[in-house]
């Protein structure tokens, strides 16, 4: 081969595995997104990605919390202020978690309306909300208002 094919080829390959690593980071990226959802659109179900999971974030309802005897089993609720979702979680859960307490879980939607979660992130201050919830909490707070006055 003369110098110029090896270049070109050299050159080829090159692009070749450029575009094979692209690839394969997008598609990595795809799977590992997750959505946020409300708990109003995830009750509707509105705007809840396919065979995927997501995030659904809220306030934990007082009273709901029920733990089933020798087992990590648990069931309890998250409201927005407006809807509330039922969500079923095997696992430890974090140290802060309680009763009012704002919480995001990672899971996915049955068909029942139950959502199954994986995991459960609790804040870590007294001063902290997850940016999601207090964002969707405020805006059910406006609607809520403005529907009152009506």
């Amino acid at each position: 081969m003369k110098p110029r094919q090896q270049r070109m080829l050299a050159l080829g390959l090159s692009a070749i595995g450029l575009i094979a690593a692209s690839f394969l980071t997008f598609k990595a990226f795809n799977e590992n997104m997750m959505f946020f959802v409300n708990i109003t659109d995830a009750v509707e179900n509105t705007n809840i990605p396919a065979d995927k999971d997501f995030r659904v974030g809220g306030l934990v309802v007082e009273g709901s919390i029920f733990r089933q005897p020798g087992n990590l089993m648990m069931s309890f609720a998250l409201t927005d202020n407006i809807n509330r979702l039922e969500v079923e979680y095997t696992g430890v859960v974090p140290d802060l978690f309680r009763e009012g307490q704002g919480v995001i879980a990672h899971g996915r939607l049955k068909e029942n309306g139950v959502f199954i979660a994986k995991t459960i992130l609790a804040k870590h201050d007294e001063n902290y909300m997850p940016p999601e919830v207090m964002e969707s909490l405020a805006t059910n707070a406006l609607e809520k208002v403005s529907s009152n006055n009506n």
